[in-house]
C-alpha cells in the first residue's frame, strides 16, 4: 500500500512539474514575443524617426532658401487686402489689384520705369510708403503667361542678396503683375549705354557690380537643388539699388535642372546667347557664364553686345573686342573712356582674361562660375566687398 501512494504521490508530483515547466515554458514564450513585438516596434519608430530627419534634411536643401515673400507678409500683416499662396516651390504674396493701381497712379505713363517683350515696369508707392517696381504682362499672350507662372514659382522660394526680392503679385481680367523691392538706380544697361554713358559708375564700382553677379549666379548654380539657370542674363535684367549693388531680375526664362530639362523652346537675347545653345539648344550653368563674360566686355569697354556697323549689317562686341583682349598693348586704347587710365594695368589684364575665359565657343573652356568668383574677390576692393587692399594717401604728392 505505501508502495502505491508513494508512486502516486511521485507521479502526482512528476505531472505537476510537467505542467509547472510547461506554465514556464508559455511565460517564457510570452515574455520573448512581447520582447520580440516592444524590439519591432522600437526599430519601426527608431527608423521612421531616421526616415523624417533625413526626408527633412533633404527638403530643407532642395528648397536652396527660404521664402522672400514672408517680409512682405509681414510688413502688411494686417491688411485685409492681402492674401498669403502657396506655389509648387514657395510662399508669396497675393495682392489686391486696387493696391496696385493706386500706388502706380493708375499705371501713370510718367511711372513707367522700362518696357520688356511683355508688357512695362511701373515705380508703386503701396500701403505703409512701401516702394516697388510692378512688372504688367499682357493675359492674352501664351509665352507672356507661362513667364510669369515661372518666375513667381521660382523667386518665391529665392532669398540671396544678389537676387531681386518678390515681394507679391496679382491679376485681374486683362494682366497679371508681379511685385518686386524697388531698385532706385534702374539697371546697368542704363548706366553703361544711356545717356550718363557709364560716368556715373567708376572701375572699382564696375568690379564691385561684376562681384555681385558671379555671387548671385553662383547661389542660383551651385546652392540651389536643383540647379537654376538664368538663361537671359544681360545688363537690363542687372538692377542697381541705392548703393549700386547689383541683383539678377527677370526670372521669366529661368530653367530649373537645364540639362535634364528638354521641354524649353529657345529663347534669350542676341549679344547674349551661348553658341551651343543657339545651334542646337544644348543648356548649361555654361551657358549662363557665356551671358556673363559678355556683360563683363560690357562693363570694360562700355560698348553694346552688338553693335549696328549698316543697315542689316552688325558685329558682336566678341569679334569686335577679340584681337584687343589677346593684345596687352592694344587693350587699354579700347577701354570704356568714362573709366580710361583710372585702374592698375594688371587688374585689367586679369579682368580681360577671365572674359575671353568665360566667352569660349566651346562651353568645356569655360570656368565654373564659382572659379570666376573667385577670381575677382581680389580684384575687389575690401570696403565693396573684396579682398583687394587700398592705400589712401594723405596728399595726392605722395601717391
Amino acid at each position: 500500500m505505501s508502495f502505491i501512494v508513494t508512486a502516486y504521490i511521485t507521479c502526482h508530483y512528476q505531472q505537476r512539474e510537467k505542467e509547472l515547466h510547461k506554465q514556464e515554458s508559455n511565460n517564457m514564450r510570452l515574455v520573448i514575443s512581447l520582447a520580440a513585438t516592444f524590439s519591432l516596434v522600437g526599430i519601426i519608430l527608431l527608423c521612421s524617426l531616421l526616415y523624417w530627419f533625413c526626408h527633412r534634411r533633404r527638403n530643407l536643401k532642395s528648397s536652396g532658401c527660404g521664402c522672400s515673400g514672408i517680409t512682405f507678409l509681414n510688413r502688411f500683416s494686417r491688411s485685409k487686402t492681402l492674401d498669403k499662396r502657396t506655389t509648387k516651390q514657395g510662399t508669396v504674396s497675393l495682392i489686391d489689384y486696387n493696391i496696385l493701381e493706386e500706388g502706380t497712379s493708375g499705371f501713370k505713363e510718367s511711372n513707367i520705369l522700362g518696357q520688356g517683350g511683355f508688357g512695362c515696369v511701373y515705380s508703386a508707392t503701396l500701403e505703409n510708403n512701401i516702394s516697388a517696381a510692378v512688372k504688367k504682362l499682357d493675359c492674352a499672350n501664351e509665352d507672356a503667361a507661362k513667364e510669369f507662372k515661372s518666375e513667381v514659382e521660382i523667386l518665391s522660394k529665392l532669398q540671396h542678396p544678389n537676387i531681386i526680392s518678390l515681394l507679391g503679385y496679382s491679376t485681374n481680367d486683362t494682366a497679371r503683375f508681379i511685385v518686386y523691392e524697388l531698385m532706385p538706380n534702374v539697371s546697368l544697361e542704363s548706366h553703361l549705354h544711356g545717356s550718363s554713358q557709364g560716368s556715373a559708375i567708376t572701375w572699382p564700382m564696375r568690379m564691385k557690380i561684376a562681384l555681385d553677379v558671379t555671387r548671385g549666379l553662383e547661389y542660383l548654380h551651385e546652392h540651389c537643388h536643383p540647379a537654376i539657370i538664368h538663361r537671359d542674363l544681360k545688363s537690363s535684367n542687372i538692377l542697381l539699388d541705392s548703393n549700386f549693388n547689383a541683383k539678377i531680375s527677370d526670372f521669366g526664362l529661368a530653367v530649373v535642372d537645364g540639362p535634364k530639362n528638354k521641354n524649353h523652346k529657345l529663347s534669350g537675347t542676341v549679344g547674349y546667347v551661348a553658341p551651343e545653345y543657339l545651334l542646337n539648344g544644348q543648356l548649361t550653368e555654361k551657358s549662363d557664364v557665356y551671358a556673363f563674360g559678355v556683360v563683363l566686355l560690357e562693363l570694360l569697354l562700355g560698348k553694346k553686345p552688338v553693335e549696328k556697323l549698316a543697315p542689316g549689317e552688325c558685329q558682336s562686341i566678341i569679334t569686335w573686342a577679340m584681337p584687343y583682349l589677346t593684345d596687352r598693348t592694344k587693350l587699354p586704347s579700347v577701354i570704356d573712356p568714362a573709366i580710361k587710365d583710372t585702374m592698375d594695368l594688371k587688374h585689367l589684364y586679369q579682368v580681360a582674361a577671365v572674359a575671353i575665359l568665360c566667352v569660349q565657343p566651346e562651353p568645356s573652356y569655360r570656368p565654373l562660375i564659382t572659379d570666376v568668383l573667385h577670381s575677382l574677390i581680389p580684384l575687389v576692393p575690401m570696403e565693396l566687398g573684396g579682398t583687394l587692399k587700398t592705400i589712401k594717401c594723405a596728399s595726392m604728392d605722395h601717391c
